[in-house]
């Protein structure tokens, strides 16, 4: 078997293995079928990704079908957030069709059917109907309108149509078999009355065919080869079949080609709902803004959140194509949108929570314009300017009066530097009469400038801070968004509802104060805040009001709040350690002897580092980064570590730099190659 063969998923497979019986590739043709009853939201990105991709791969026309059988739920606002959303997406469909468009045809067809004695008028309440239908383990009972000659049923199905009768009077049904063990076989209703005002076809129709005939005779229209849904419509197959196999005796000079249903596991994410009833019920309830507020799972959501087609596209290909029901963790769609932005979008600096912090031996009224890198990650972005003088912003949270050791910010007699600036030092306070500090007194090594390239530049510092120059502050507003629930299956409890898990810090409003450069910013603008996560720019936003969503932030600080698994009251006696060392233990451990171990083994402790390097923060290993120069294998150790931190989503700061330079120097060529593939 050849590799590219080994990489097909199953439904390529199948489409390979038909294209191999003699199916003409010119045959192919797919579709995505959404209900224009509510916005596309991230679970219908795999559909879509699916579907398109075939259309991709294949070089095959894909059809954007609307399936719009319920006038009841269904509006044109729908349909152009769809289209807009696919579009946004990247994926252009070959033409667009209304299940509408085909009402007609449909009719026909059931026509014909009352005519062959397949189909009849049933004239019991829907109570009757679900009574006599029976149950999964009990035989159905036939209906007492079963027998009806096929002239009242024409007479009756007529005077639906004209709109004779009030919704609920009559039904019509498909004849098949009230024993069949797939309770949808038993004589499924195919069309019903209801006097409402369709967005297309206004209110020429009566009767509005049911979803189980509309959309296998959509694709049979379409000449769809192969159509693809997820698994909880794989009972429907056998009555999918059946209809298309009649319909197909009525019209197969006009269209010759049988589609082939085919069913693939939907894609069901943590911490997410994705009804959507229960998606329209939070719009309805105002718990959120409207359906593309940045908390909803929808794309027009995730969009104005921030959320990149890449990202998104990236995230669907990873999670691939499966026959079985999973729930995938929402971390890996935040994983995605972190590693395309950390390739795009450029490093800005904004304070949300800040403090006055005064350099007390820099001059007054002097301001300087410092040179900052956009984005590290991109050589073709290039520097910006940045604006320093004497009163600047930092984050509250940055400065502790008295600290332990493994605190990196600024204190009291401790140096950090500032980001791209000087190296400062804390020396006081200023307080209210609340004890609150108020402002924060400092002193600069005036020969420290970042990137000067002078010996004090240079000087190692363990703490990086971002600023904004008071002077030059620009205000703006920060919705910090975070998860709309707290729970990882909000409606998976049978005993609560979806809506007691609602996270009522999902929305937090910020004031906050960012660099000048940020004036320019245009609507959906995507930046990283330094040391604060991704953000961009809301529609909301005006020429004189600057407002950004926080898409996501640098880690997953979610990882850390999971309980943990219940660990067993009492270890066995021949286990050694009763208490598990933490990993960046059991890391330093594991280095202190890396350079002592053959080749083999290396191999093995260098996996075993890697491992524990994802249960590991970047608070736990910068300690390491001082590790003296003759402890290699520790520092060996924690080179692993930042590579694994780095790969998962951690911003490279000053220090981490500091400490792949000083490597890349080294004598010891194992550090040395590390710290090249770092």
């Amino acid at each position: 078997m050849s590799e590219e063969t080994k990489s097909l998923n199953f439904i390529e497979h199948i489409i390979e293995e038909d294209l191999a019986n003699g199916m003409p590739k010119e045959h192919l043709r797919f579709r995505f079928p959404p209900e224009p009853n509510g916005y596309l939201h991230i679970g219908h990105t795999k559909a879509i990704g699916i579907s398109f991709g075939l259309g991709e791969k294949y070089n095959a026309p894909v059809n954007l079908r609307f399936d719009d059988t319920n006038p009841a739920k269904e509006e044109q606002e729908y349909v152009d957030a769809i289209k807009r959303d696919i579009a946004w997406l990247g994926y252009q469909w070959a033409n667009e069709c209304y299940s509408s468009d085909y009402f007609q045809q449909l009719y026909d067809w059931a026509i014909e059917m009352i005519k062959d004695g397949k189909a009849y008028v049933d004239s019991q309440s829907s109570e009757a109907m679900a009574e006599q239908k029976g149950t999964p383990t009990e035989v159905g009972t036939n209906s007492p309108y079963r027998n009806r000659s096929v002239e009242e049923n024409l007479d009756l199905f007529q005077r639906m149509k004209n709109g004779e009768f009030e919704a609920g009077t009559h039904v019509l049904r498909a004849k098949i078999d009230m024993e069949d063990p797939n309770m949808l076989m038993r004589d499924p209703i195919m069309y019903r009355i209801l006097h409402a005002h369709h967005h297309r076809t206004g209110n020429d129709w009566c009767i509005y065919p049911m979803y189980d005939w509309t959309h296998g005779e959509s694709d049979y229209i379409e000449q769809i080869s192969h159509s693809l849904c997820s698994l909880e419509f794989k009972p429907h197959r056998k009555l999918y079949d059946w209809f298309k196999e009649l319909v197909y005796a009525y019209s197969k000079d006009e269209y010759p080609l049988q589609p082939k249903q085919r069913e693939f596991a939907r894609l069901n994410l943590s911490y997410t709902i994705m009804s959507k009833r229960k998606l329209l019920q939070l719009v309805n309830e105002k718990i959120v803004a409207g359906w593309d507020d940045p908390r909803m799972p929808t794309i027009s959501g995730l969009r104005r959140r921030g959320y990149t087609p890449a990202a998104i596209r990236k995230f669907v290909e990873t999670v691939g194509v499966a026959k079985r029901e999973n729930v995938i963790d929402v971390s890996l769609l935040e994983f995605c949108i972190r590693e395309d932005l950390n390739k795009t979008a450029n490093r800005v600096m904004a304070v949300l929570n800040p403090v006055k912090l005064v350099i007390t031996n820099y001059p007054e009224g002097k301001e300087e314009w410092l040179d900052a890198e956009n984005n590290p990650e991109d050589d073709s972005a290039g520097n910006r300017k940045v604006p320093f003088s004497r009163e600047l912003y930092i984050e509250r949270e940055d400065f502790k009066e008295e600290a332990s050791r493994k605190f990196f910010r600024l204190t009291l007699g401790k140096e950090v530097r500032l980001k791209n600036a000087y190296i400062i030092k804390g020396e006081s306070v200023v307080k209210d009469a609340d004890g609150n500090i108020t402002e924060i007194r400092c002193t600069y090594d005036t020969d420290s400038l970042s990137g000067s390239g002078t010996e004090a530049s240079l000087r190692k510092v363990k703490g990086t801070l971002h600023w904004v120059s008071i002077a030059h502050a620009v205000n703006a507003e920060v919705r910090v968004y975070d998860r709309l629930f707290s729970d990882e299956a909000p409606d998976g409890h049978k005993d609560k509802d979806f809506m007691e898990f609602i996270n009522p810090n999902s929305l937090t409003i910020v004031n906050a104060f960012v660099e000048p450069y940020l004036k320019e910013a245009t609507i959906g603008e995507r930046f990283q805040f330094q040391r604060l996560g991704y953000f961009c720019v809301d529609e909301d936003s005006k020429e004189d009001t600057l407002i950004f969503n926080k898409t996501v932030g640098l880690r997953d600080t979610w990882a850390k709040q999971k309980p943990k698994a219940k660990q067993p009251q009492q270890q066995p006696k021949s286990q050694k350690n009763q208490h598990q060392r933490p990993p960046i233990e059991e890391i330093k451990q594991l280095g202190k002897k890396y350079t002592n171990l053959p080749e083999e083994k290396q191999q093995l402790a260098k996996q075993k580092i890697q491992a524990l390097a994802e249960k590991v923060t970047y608070e736990d290993l910068e300690p390491l980064f001082g590790t003296a120069a003759k402890k290699v294998g520790t520092r060996i150790a924690a080179m692993l570590t930042l590579g694994v931190l780095l790969k998962n989503g951690q911003k490279r700061t000053e220090s981490i730099n500091q400490f792949i330079e000083k490597a890349l120097e080294d004598q010891h060529e194992l550090l040395v190659a590390e710290a090249k593939q770092v």
